[in-house]
């Protein structure tokens, strides 16, 4: 582009949330590309973001894995002087019969490690999972910007 032609202002981060349908591997690396930019954008470090990368990876995952009309949400969250990414997984599948034994270590439905839900937990700041037999499940997972 030449620099007397007009062009887009890129929006501010604060402005930019995505919503990402999940249904298959490539929308895993959608959903990872996705939260590197914003997490970059926010000013995370890059170890930071490849946590949060990690944890979307694995709540995507689960998405292809166990749901149907499954997607992610990203945004970036502030409270007071705090600021942060915001991660929302929320499908229309099965739901969760057992939350409390889903988000223990190896306990898994599909054979896998069982390592997923835990795992989010451990690599974000806040967690929350709300889920009904038969309509779906919601994760909400927070990362503060050290």
């Amino acid at each position: 582009m030449r620099d007397d032609q007009p062009h887009e202002e890129a929006p501010p981060v604060a402005a930019i949330e995505w919503s990402l349908e999940i249904g298959s591997d490539a929308d895993i690396v959608m959903a990872r590309t996705r939260v590197r930019q914003l997490a970059t954008g926010l000013k995370f470090s890059p170890g930071e973001i490849a946590i949060v990368a990690t944890a979307v990876s694995e709540l995507a995952r689960n998405l292809v894995a166990y749901a149907t009309d499954g997607r992610i949400v990203l945004r970036p969250v502030q409270n007071g002087t705090r600021r942060g990414l915001v991660v929302v997984a929320e499908d229309r599948g099965p739901g969760i019969a057992d939350l409390p034994m889903a988000i223990r270590d190896g306990f898994s439905t599909a054979g896998g490690l069982g390592l997923g839900l835990p795992g989010v937990q451990r690599l974000m700041d806040e967690f929350e999972i709300e889920s009904e037999v038969g309509r779906g499940t919601r994760v909400t997972a927070r990362k503060w910007i050290p």
